[in-house]
């Protein structure tokens, strides 16, 4: 099938590699002249494992395109994949004016039929208003078009695997036509594909970001719990997760979620809600213990080194999961903000976002950045961990210790066996362990 996605950002571009590999024909939109630039020279502008590679590979295969002009992407199929971003609003609303810009754009341009597809995670009912945008700005009543809605459920750092391995496809249709080219896209997915109106596919994808936050959240106040009564969080997790109502997965205790799409939509659900008038209160307090997870990990550093005032402190990874190079929301931010308000010494190390976290925190007397981790241990006062990336839980730990001043480190991921940890001499301080 010939595919347009517009927007190439993290779902755009995933979106139009993955298409593309599974031998469709796929020309990306994208406004930013230097990224198509980027893109066209077979280069991702993200951290995501196996993309670029993919993305090389179909550029020699010739299919996928990239281009800034939106006309040849209307041109160029049927099918229009809306992947542009919503970022937040400080009332926690969603900013549409990207989907409403690429609607109206559209309407204007478009000549026969039309799928237009959000992608993007956007709240109930957007799917009208572009329907709304299309009805005001088609230059010709009589070509016909269908909105639909068929959100991504892509995890950073497994990208590739979640869109061509999914656990489900949801599609919002309201035709038959619309029906019949997603069963023609996905007729080869080995996967649950699930049909139903637009506004219930909407509601799918935060609703199911909601709950897995949720999970997160409630495994850290046990944490809390557990390590004021002597119990073992990560027991309790697995425990629970023997439960096949409840699940293993999103039961790892730590220092909180972050990221583009948790922090995001949760904060969105608690403000569609609102505007239905109804209080989400639950999510309220999902959000209310994930953004004190930092400030608390902070405060058990403190009760460890009572002075953080010149103390060298070792920071093991900044992104806010593994496998990417995305700082957005990570809880790094706010536990770095606050030991440099504690006038603390930090030499930050993290295998790939060491270059986006030099924005918001550039080197200077508090601040430097590790070649590697084992130099950013170099008479460290303790060791922080923040990411669990997999080269972390493979470091060699008799080195860790000889780098050191004090052989002290706090987890902020639990990625060590505690037992194991302290039989090598460390003060070893885990979360909810």
């Amino acid at each position: 099938m010939r595919i347009t996605v517009v927007g190439g950002g993290y779902v755009g571009l995933t979106t139009g590699v993955c298409f593309a590999h599974l031998g469709n024909q796929v020309m990306v939109v994208e406004k930013i002249k230097e990224k198509v630039e980027l893109l066209r020279a077979g280069r991702s502008p993200i951290y995501e494992p196996g993309l670029e590679e993919l993305l090389q590979e179909n550029i020699r295969q010739k299919r996928i395109i990239f281009t800034t002009n939106l006309r040849e992407g209307i041109e160029f199929s049927e099918v229009i994949f809306i992947c542009v971003g919503t970022p937040q609003r400080p009332d926690g609303s969603a900013d549409l004016s990207q989907v409403e810009e690429v609607a109206r754009e559209t309407a204007k341009l478009m000549t026969s039929y039309k799928l237009l597809v959000e992608k993007s995670t956007v709240p109930i009912n957007t799917h009208r208003l572009i329907k709304k945008t299309v009805q005001r700005y088609i230059r010709d009543p009589n070509i016909t078009y269908d909105v639909a809605s068929n959100p991504e459920f892509l995890r950073e750092g497994s990208a590739i695997e979640d869109f061509l391995k999914p656990d489900r496809i949801v599609v919002g249709v309201e035709s038959q036509r619309a029906k019949e080219i997603f069963e023609e896209l996905y007729k080869d997915f080995d996967c649950p594909i699930i049909y139903t109106d637009p506004a219930t596919a909407e509601l799918i994808k935060h609703a199911s970001n909601s709950f897995l936050a949720m999970k997160i959240s409630f495994i850290n106040m046990i944490a809390d719990l557990c390590e004021k009564a002597g119990a073992d969080v990560k027991l309790v997790a697995d425990g629970m997760g023997y439960d096949k109502r409840i699940g293993r997965a999103f039961l790892n205790a730590g220092i909180g979620y972050g990221g583009s799409c948790f922090p995001k939509d949760v904060k969105a659900f608690i403000r569609i809600a609102q505007d239905y008038g109804l209080d989400f209160g639950l999510l309220r307090e999902v959000e209310k213990i994930n953004q004190e997870r930092p400030i608390k990990f902070v405060e058990k550093i403190k009760g460890i080194l009572w002075s953080l005032r010149d103390k060298k402190l070792a920071v093991w990874g900044l992104s806010f999961k593994p496998n990417t190079d995305d700082i957005r929301e990570a809880p790094s931010i706010k536990i770095v903000d606050l030991l440099v308000r504690e006038g603390a010494k930090l030499s930050l190390y993290d295998p790939k976002a060491v270059e986006n976290f030099k924005v918001l925190f550039p080197e200077g007397k508090q601040v430097s950045y590790a070649r590697d981790m084992y130099e950013a241990l170099d008479g460290a006062s303790a060791l922080l961990i923040l990411t669990e990336w997999d080269e972390f839980q493979r470091a060699n730990l008799k080195r860790v210790k000889e780098l050191m001043e004090l052989p002290i480190i706090v987890d902020g991921r639990n990625i060590f066996e505690t037992e194991h940890v302290k039989s090598l001499g460390f003060e070893y301080y885990p979360v909810g362990r």
